[in-house]
């Protein structure tokens, strides 16, 4: 028989060996590195700010989507009595509202393509005249376009209360949440910080790619805006026939019969995947904030 000393070593060196290789069993996560929740707070406070909704938290937007799957899978089950089918409500329901928080963030980036070279051409015109750099980033609250304004006075606001042009530029990369703002301000900090007597005639060279980019893309999106519409018109068309079909009662019987539950989650799948494969034929990449 074994005696209980062997067993007690046996376990104390399973344990020791067991401690020894945990670090390659269960690697150490970086501690300054953010976690999946926080990045996913990130983008949605990232996008909430692109809709202009900065006030808005990302948890009002998750119980705001909650409460949508909840009442949409409700209004299903009420007009169609068919759980799939309720629960495809539900989920499509919770995607609303930030389907809808994805479309407006589009709309004012598409606004605000058309406004930078303004947004150029008023620094260059106020670096020209002699102003400094801080003063002419505060003059665009008031001779800036109208869609940046608070923007640029949130800087004002800052630069008088901190004193620091870099914090300052931080914060106002955060308020506008544009990839293009983020160049615009990364080439003035460079400039302020390296010196010289270039910024005006590289600042104008930027506007002039602006424009042209901006009128590409206008372009592009007004010949491609009926492959969006045709996607849009076929995911819904099949479920505005159900809806009609829900009417029937046999109808109603035949798919809430298991044949009929996997028809529905199978249509529903296909309808997700297609859409998805449609927008991204049909949308032109959006540029990335490499200096976020």
């Amino acid at each position: 028989m074994v005696s209980g000393a062997a067993v007690a070593l046996g376990i104390l060196l399973g344990i020791g060996v067991l401690l020894v290789i945990s670090p390659l069993l269960w690697p150490a996560r970086e501690a300054t590195g953010p976690t999946r929740r926080s990045r996913l707070a990130a983008g949605l406070r990232e996008r909430l700010t692109q809709a202009g909704l900065a006030q808005v938290s990302p948890a009002v937007l998750i119980v705001l989507s909650i409460l949508c799957g909840v009442v949409a899978g409700a209004v299903t089950v009420a007009v169609l009595p068919i759980p799939v089918a309720a629960t495809g409500a539900a989920i499509a329901g919770a995607a609303l509202p930030i389907v809808g928080i994805s479309w407006r963030a589009r709309m004012r980036r598409r606004a605000a393509r058309i406004v930078w070279p303004d947004v150029v051409d008023n620094l260059v015109s106020a670096l020209r005249a002699g102003l400094p750099l801080t003063e002419a980033l505060s003059a665009l609250a008031v001779s800036g376009p109208t869609a940046t304004r608070a923007a640029f006075a949130g800087f004002e606001r800052d630069l008088r209360a901190v004193g620091d042009l870099g914090a300052a530029l931080d914060e106002l990369k955060d308020r506008l949440a544009d990839p293009v703002a983020d160049r615009i301000v990364e080439t003035l900090r460079m400039a302020r910080e390296v010196g010289g007597t270039e910024l005006p005639s590289v600042l104008r060279n930027l506007g002039g790619y602006l424009r042209q980019d901006a009128a590409l893309r206008a372009e592009v999106e007004a010949r491609q805006s009926w492959v969006l519409n045709a996607a849009r018109l076929g995911v819904a068309a099949p479920w505005i026939v159900l809806a009609l079909l829900s009417s029937r009662p046999e109808a109603v019987r035949a798919f809430d019969s298991p044949a009929g539950a996997a028809l529905l989650v199978i249509g529903f799948a296909v309808s997700v995947v297609a859409y998805r494969i449609m927008i991204a034929i049909g949308r032109l990449p959006e540029e990335r904030r490499w200096f976020a």
